[in-house]
């Protein structure tokens, strides 16, 4: 996404979009903790108290940018997906779509981790930030899961599924992301970290698999 910069002109009633835009790039600069609405704001070129006019404050803000970034992770599993090579036999065909998936969701963590963090940040308010009065709408359904368990319900229309496996594997790539993010993996060279990568893939799709 485009960056914007202080002082760029933005169309005239869209002022939320930019606002939404330049917090993007805030958290893809420096995850979740850079974005401030006070500081979108004077990306865009106005004033903090028109910034509010959109938003109710920095907990708002942080949410729009969570969803966004949530979406962008989908995005990058269902390229993935797409690039994977198919196959005559439905259980193979099924595993290798979850192994493609899953690849998708550490690539996208290892390439933007500011939003790949924003994408499960808590959205709250800043410190000092009064309470906002609107209820908290409801946490919608996070499209990178429902990708693996359709992904896992394929392959148990092969037979071949153990229950449960949707957060195992779930799991089991959030885990891994965390860790070459900011855990010690983070150390491994490229080609290191992609041997991890591709084991810990093997190891959820045969343990998708019943015995």
């Amino acid at each position: 996404m485009a960056g914007i910069s202080g002082g760029k002109n933005y169309h005239h009633g869209d002022l939320r979009n930019a606002l939404i835009r330049a917090a993007v790039d805030l958290a893809t600069e420096g995850g979740p903790e850079r974005v401030v609405l006070r500081e979108a704001a004077r990306r865009v070129g106005v004033s903090p108290t028109a910034a509010y006019r959109h938003f109710d404050g920095r907990g708002e803000l942080l949410r729009t940018v969570r969803a966004h970034a949530r979406v962008r992770l989908a995005e990058a599993m269902e390229r993935a997906a797409a690039r994977e090579p198919g196959a005559d036999d439905p259980a193979l065909a099924a595993e290798r779509r979850l192994a493609a998936l899953c690849r998708g969701y550490v690539g996208f963590a290892v390439e933007h981790p500011g939003l790949y963090r924003a994408a499960f940040c808590a959205g709250r308010p800043a410190p000092g930030e009064p309470p906002v009065g609107v209820p908290v709408p409801p946490e919608p359904e996070i499209r990178a899961f429902t990708l693996l368990k359709e992904s896992l319900e394929a392959l148990d229309r092969t037979g071949g599924r153990r229950p449960a496996a949707g957060a195992a594997a779930w799991s089991a790539v959030h885990g891994l992301s965390l860790l070459l993010l900011e855990g010690p993996l983070r150390r491994l060279s490229a080609r290191r970290r992609d041997d991890v990568v591709e084991t810990t893939l093997a190891m959820v799709v045969s343990g998708a698999r019943t015995p």
